[in-house]
């Protein structure tokens, strides 16, 4: 693996808030609080002493606020963003003399407020959207209107995610809760349409207490206080499990709380089957690499029963951990990498390539040599099995598994340099005006800021 901080100007210095790949191309597409849109395509270097690079090809300019959220549909044809101000367009590749050129579609008009977070269905015939007026919406991409409104949240919804199944959708709010939907079909006039249904209100768990062993019941996420507006949850391109951000997990009443993901099983949603501990900073973001790949049958014991490898990478406020469903431990860490805390996470089609976003308005990029990851493989859609009838996760006890982390002295260094970067947005930020394309100068009156190279952990 090598990467690292791409010091170019992606979004006139200002913050880089969202950030996905066109599932087809392989173009990068982010979205930035100087309210663009911006299309690169992303050079390897075949220097091994080199880290990838990314050449601007143009922007999409018609929204009027920062741009919060953007996924490109399954198909690739279509690209939704969401903004401040509710602001939520579709845009579709449309050929021109010139070529190919992305033009908006629709406009999706309903959302009060800020929309944080999107994700389409894996058909591309619907959208769910997560908002600061607290309400869910799935819209009907073809019809370009509501077609339900899941308001229960109390605080801003910051991360939604769609089941691959097609039957869940959850919700993730900074009211402290988590929201899992189950797909109820409704009838009119012999049409049968989808109706989500609120199945699951996760939010607290029982701990135990040193006084006479009793029980108490403790929050497992963050309040509104945590330093970031995004809780950017994703479900397993299989749809076996789902892993949730903003974890908060306290063992006993009386210790710490413990900054953590959890990971839900499709057997069971209403409580988290496991927890990844181990980070200084809360989690913020979790995204699942597309690709499927062979089993290394590898000697220690796994949390996930899967006659096949997932790999998803897990981002706090200010580093990275790339865990594999075939091992206990992350299998690499990057940390250091930025001034300001990460706002997304975005995998390349192949799984060659992982991006991250920032608010110090750099994105990283690292790249993975053929075969690092494993040996992909095809998952035909007669394999997908039925997760309803099949338990992928072990069967746990009443008690949270707690996935604990080696005392490397690489993973202890990775985190002391993680609780060392936690700077100010606003002094992070000085002495950071660059021009397109060109690296970033040292300024001698500035103690430097060490970035760290990303390592891997055995």
């Amino acid at each position: 693996m090598k990467g690292g901080t791409l010091q170019i100007n992606w979004h006139e210095t200002k913050p880089v808030l969202t950030l996905d790949f066109h599932p087809l191309s392989g173009l990068l597409c982010t979205g930035g609080a100087d309210f663009d849109i911006k299309l690169w395509m992303i050079n390897s270097s075949e220097d091994q002493k080199k880290s990838p690079g990314a050449t601007y090809q143009n922007s999409l300019s018609y929204h009027s606020s920062a741009v919060n959220a953007l996924r490109f549909s399954p198909s690739g044809e279509q690209l939704a963003s969401g903004a401040d101000g509710g602001e939520l367009l579709i845009w579709k590749l449309n050929s021109t003399d010139a070529g190919k050129a992305w033009k908006v579609l629709k406009t999706l008009a309903f959302h009060r407020k800020d929309l944080l977070d999107l994700q389409w269905s894996t058909d591309g015939a619907y959208l769910i959207s997560g908002s600061v007026d607290n309400s869910c919406i799935i819209w009907d991409v073809n019809k370009g209107s509501v077609h339900q409104i899941l308001d229960g949240h109390f605080h801003y919804v910051q991360g939604v995610a769609w089941d691959p199944l097609k039957k869940y959708a959850a919700s993730l709010s900074s009211d402290r809760t988590l929201r899992v939907y189950v797909n109820k079909p409704s009838k009119s006039k012999g049409v049968e349409k989808t109706n989500y249904v609120c199945q699951h209100v996760i939010a607290k768990l029982e701990t135990q207490t040193t006084e006479e062993s009793k029980s108490a019941r403790s929050h497992l996420f963050h309040d509104e206080t945590l330093p970031s507006f995004f809780r950017r949850l994703a479900w397993s391109p299989d749809g076996s499990f789902l892993v949730v951000p903003a974890g908060s997990y306290r063992p006993t009443a009386a210790s710490e709380s413990v900054n953590t993901a959890y990971v839900f099983s499709r057997k069971n949603l209403s409580r988290p089957a496991l927890m990844l501990p181990g980070a200084s900073k809360p989690v913020v973001a979790v995204r699942f690499c597309p690709m499927t790949f062979n089993l290394r049958g590898s000697e220690t014991p796994s949390l996930f029963k899967l006659p096949y490898r997932l790999i998803f990478a897990v981002a706090t406020l200010n580093s990275l951990y790339v865990y594999d469903t075939e091992s206990v431990q992350p299998i690499a860490i990057v940390a250091g990498i930025h001034y300001s805390a990460i706002t997304d996470i975005a995998w390349s089609p192949c799984g060659k390539y992982l991006a991250l976003s920032s608010q110090d308005g750099y994105c990283t990029l690292l790249e993975f040599e053929n075969q690092e990851l494993g040996s992909p493989i095809s998952l035909r859609e007669e394999k997908q099995v039925d997760r309803e009838n099949k338990n992928t996760v072990w069967k746990l006890d009443d008690s949270i598994m707690e996935v604990t982390l080696d005392d490397s002295s690489a993973l202890h260094g990775a985190k002391e340099k993680e609780e060392n970067t936690g700077k100010d947005k606003e002094e992070n930020n000085q002495g950071k005006q660059v021009s397109p394309g060109t690296r970033t100068t040292p300024n001698p009156n500035k103690t430097a800021k060490r970035r760290i190279t990303p390592m891997a952990v055995d």
